[in-house]
């Protein structure tokens, strides 16, 4: 477990599973510029492990987060240099989320509010509490999502939901935001952690070189492509001289659960 400095998320390994965690309960774990700042790095450590294959992300204290820090806005936002610099430190953490080769769920628990949520978007996966609340906040404030946020948020919920949210700032809950795509399932709040775990091992059995893939190439439709290309091409001509298809063709003809190597 890494030293929980000054409220900075904390990461923690269990078998194929690395768990970052933010920190900051007593402020529903808002974010400061601190936190932001960290996940880069952290990021970077929880996939290093060649046994990890999937990174849960929650927050501490029952609830997943309930935006920036808005303590620091007279500073952060204290003029046009200060927001512009404010707003390159958020993006980097949202891409850093969104580019980890491996698959990243979010699981959310109570508060998932603005910034929140722009950073559950970035994970793969978001498995949710029964009780979770989601709003998208900035037009409260006065403020905006940056362009990839708003990306995100259109992808997941398509054009007039992400309106409908952006617009209004309203609250909704959990079964409201599984209905408009905004996360994947809702489990009640008792038995989120063990479904939770239970979808994470099911990554973790499969080919971690397939899952990878697998996430290279939506991305790759996410941002337009629309017919394979030479790289997407390539990928696949790769599978057939990885040792997962080796140990998967295997596995099948013995009709036994294969098991794939690490990373």
């Amino acid at each position: 477990m890494e030293e929980n400095a000054a409220g900075l998320p904390t990461l923690s390994f269990e078998g194929a599973t690395a768990r970052l965690t933010f920190s900051r309960p007593e402020k529903r774990n808002a974010f400061n510029l601190a936190v932001w700042r960290s996940l880069p790095r952290l990021l970077q450590q929880a996939q290093a492990p060649s046994q990890t294959r999937v990174i849960v992300v929650r927050g501490a204290g029952g609830n997943f987060a309930v935006g920036a820090d808005i303590e620091e806005f007279n500073t952060i936002f204290a003029d046009r240099d200060s927001t512009l610099a404010y707003a390159s430190d958020m993006a980097a953490a949202t891409a850093a989320i969104e580019a980890v080769p491996l698959p990243v769920i979010a699981m959310v628990e109570g508060l998932c509010i603005g910034a929140g949520v722009a950073v559950a978007l970035a994970c793969d996966l978001r498995l949710a509490a029964s009780d979770a609340r989601f709003a998208v906040t900035p037009a409260k404030l006065g403020l905006m999502y940056s362009l990839a946020d708003t990306r995100r948020l259109t992808d997941a919920v398509g054009f007039s939901a992400a309106k409908d949210l952006l617009f209004t700032g309203r609250m909704i809950d959990a079964p409201r935001a599984a209905e408009i795509g905004l996360i994947n399932d809702v489990f009640e709040t008792s038995a989120l952690e063990m479904s939770v775990a239970e979808r994470a091992q099911w990554i973790a059995d499969a080919s971690s070189w397939s899952v990878e893939k697998a996430k290279a190439v939506v991305r790759k439709i996410a941002h337009g492509a629309a017919a394979d290309d030479e790289e997407a091409r390539a990928w696949f001509a790769d599978a057939v001289e990885t040792a997962d298809f080796r140990e998967g063709l295997d596995a099948f003809k013995a009709r036994r659960k294969p098991e794939f190597p690490s990373r």
